[in-house]
């Protein structure tokens, strides 16, 4: 038995889903409202017979693996390991090849739990970090709490002692970036008469610290961070993250700022769905986890030339992730922390205020460039325009050509020969549909939610195979759903169940289909299926030929007359294919109604 057949074995469906979703029992399956979408009428189902669960609003599914990943925003590996911890199954004894002499992560895990919880005692017997926190700061006893904020002590190696007394090594202690080498020789706590903030992953489990000085030393650091250790790596943490993901998820957006003491005044002002970089350095793999809750990214950074130039680094990498960035700015160049204390609600006024990170860049460097002479014109579009060249929005590129071209009084036409010189390739052009941003999110669901309803139906009644002759793997949207097609063409008299051979890798897609073939379709009668699966198959082609010829039009526009005649003849077979499924859906309506 593999890791995942024995985590199954241990852990029921409902019993995970339930931690994070209300569930009621519906029949032989549970239900609940979703938690991708807002709902009043619950259609999240889950079935504990089929070990899966399917969101009827978002038209997301799977087994518990994909459900915590989706939930927790984690990747496979990672949701493994979160189940593993649930189920008590050591993770590494499944490993093809096991580790050998490196860190034991479970121990380390341990240590930074118990000197998170050494720190707390400590800060609440020390007079002058509580005097910080509570007055100077202003938060309160439910929010250090919370937070799991702690106190250092200033003696050299209170940790290290401490912890050794709990049967921990000094070399654990080092691995996990608690210890470091003494003037002295030997070793000493890495964080002496600090603030201690503890760094949590995502799942609330102490990583690593940040220690913030109290006594305002000119030389000393104002903050120190744990150095990577195997648990901890700087350039992928988000501080905040455990705490903040679900607020996330139901605002749609989420708030980045530099400091951590920003993100908890934030928490504490009722606006939860803020978090932090380790300084000012915004990285793709933080925003590719940022993306998994949300495609709304808007970032706070100080106003000081660090922050700015952080803010500026971090608008071409948000357009490699593919997601929206805005840009917050403070007012009198607060941070955020100093402007919750002013007044939360201008904290959250600026964060509506946020203006899209093209917009702030432009006028960014219409102060910072004598954007009326040739030099100022050159270097301001030579910042802009590999920003607007990356938009997959004609519209949008459109609007920002031509505010450059206004901005820097030049010629449109000038503007668009530089771009083209630098553009992408057309096969990339051609690729690109004429669809607004805003709909793209809400035109997938449906579009997969089109092609599962019809899945499940031929899926479940042989009789409507028919309706496959038209429909080819191009016109799904997912890969499962195109291997479906594939496997129902090839094994016409399958039966729907998913104990055979042939249909394993499915199995998980297929129990999914068939949830849903009862919860849309069971009970009707057989001319009502044929009808909707009738609709269905006409909605699926549509929408292929809509997508279609409006690639077929974009790549006309560079096409030569050779390749014009290519690109007609194939708009004329894609209105066949259209007057064909109209003239069949007809057929079948006329049909029904003399039934």
């Amino acid at each position: 038995m593999d890791a995942v057949e024995e985590i199954k074995s241990r852990l029921s469906i409902e019993d995970v889903i339930s931690e994070y979703v209300p569930l009621k029992r519906a029949g032989r399956n549970w239900r609940g409202l979703s938690p991708f979408s807002s709902e009043k009428t619950p259609s999240f189902m889950v079935s504990p017979e089929k070990q899966i669960w399917h969101d009827f609003s978002s038209g997301k599914g799977g087994n518990m693996f994909s459900f915590v990943m989706e939930v927790e925003g984690l990747d496979f590996k990672q949701a493994l390991e979160l189940l593993a911890r649930k189920a008590g199954i050591d993770i590494e004894q499944y490993r093809s090849a096991p580790r050998s002499g490196g860190p034991d992560k479970e121990r380390l895990y341990q240590l930074l739990e118990l000197s998170a919880k050494f720190y707390q005692v400590q800060f609440s017997k020390h007079k002058t970090t509580l005097n910080y926190i509570f007055k100077e700061r202003g938060f309160s006893k439910d929010t250090a709490l919370e937070w799991r904020l702690g106190y250092s002590p200033n003696n050299g190696s209170a940790l290290i002692d401490y912890a050794k007394g709990k049967g921990f090594s000094e070399a654990e202690v080092k691995q996990a970036g608690l210890s470091a080498q003494s003037y002295k020789g030997g070793i000493q706590d890495m964080f002496r008469g600090r603030l201690m903030v503890p760094l949590q992953d995502p799942q609330g489990r102490v990583i690593g610290f940040t220690a913030r000085e109290l006594d305002n030393d000119p030389n000393a650091p104002k903050y120190i961070n744990t150095p990577q250790t195997v648990l901890y790596d700087k350039s992928r943490h988000i501080y905040g993250l455990h705490l903040a993901k679900e607020s996330i998820r139901k605002s749609k957006f989420v708030v980045m700022v530099e400091g951590n003491l920003d993100v908890i005044a934030s928490h504490q002002a009722g606006v939860r769905q803020v978090v932090a970089t380790a300084g000012t350095a915004l990285t793709e793999p933080q925003l590719k986890a940022l993306s998994r809750f949300t495609g709304d990214i808007r970032l706070a950074f100080d106003a000081d030339k660090a922050g700015l130039a952080a803010t500026e680094r971090s608008i071409p990498i948000a357009g490699r992730v593919k997601v929206s960035l805005g840009i917050i700015d403070i007012p009198s160049g607060k941070d955020p922390d100093e402007l919750i204390r002013q007044d939360p609600k201008l904290w959250q006024q600026a964060i509506k205020d946020n203006q899209y990170a093209l917009d702030w860049l432009i006028a960014r460097y219409q102060k910072l460039l004598d954007v009326g002479s040739a030099q100022g014109k050159r270097e301001f579009s030579d910042v802009l325009l590999p920003l607007v060249r990356a938009l997959n929005d004609d519209v949008e590129k459109d609007h920002y050509l031509n505010l450059i071209a206004k901005t820097i009084n030049v010629g449109l036409g000038a503007l668009e020969q530089k771009l083209q010189k630098t553009a992408a390739p057309a096969e990339e052009r051609r690729r690109r549909v004429k669809i607004e941003p805003a709909k793209l999110d809400q035109i997938a669901v449906e579009n997969k939610k089109t092609q599962d309803n019809f899945l499940g139906l031929v899926l479940m009644r042989k009789t409507l195979r028919e309706f496959l002759e038209l429909v080819t793997d191009d016109m799904l949207y997912t890969d499962e759903g195109r291997a479906l097609l594939e496997f129902l063409k090839k094994h016409p008299d399958f039966d729907g169940k998913t104990g055979t051979k042939t249909v394993q890798n499915l199995a998980d897609y297929v129990k999914i289909e068939s949830l849903l073939y009862e919860e849309l379709y069971q009970g009707l009668e057989l001319n009502e299926l044929h009808y909707e699966a009738a609709r269905l198959q006409a909605r699926l082609i549509e929408n292929f030929v809509k997508t279609q010829k409006a690639e077929l039009a974009l790549a006309m526009e560079t096409a030569n007359e050779a390749d014009t005649q290519t690109l007609l003849e194939q708009a004329r077979h894609y209105d066949t294919l259209l007057r064909q499924v109209k003239g069949a859906s007809h057929g079948q309506a006329e049909q029904t109604q003399k039934v």
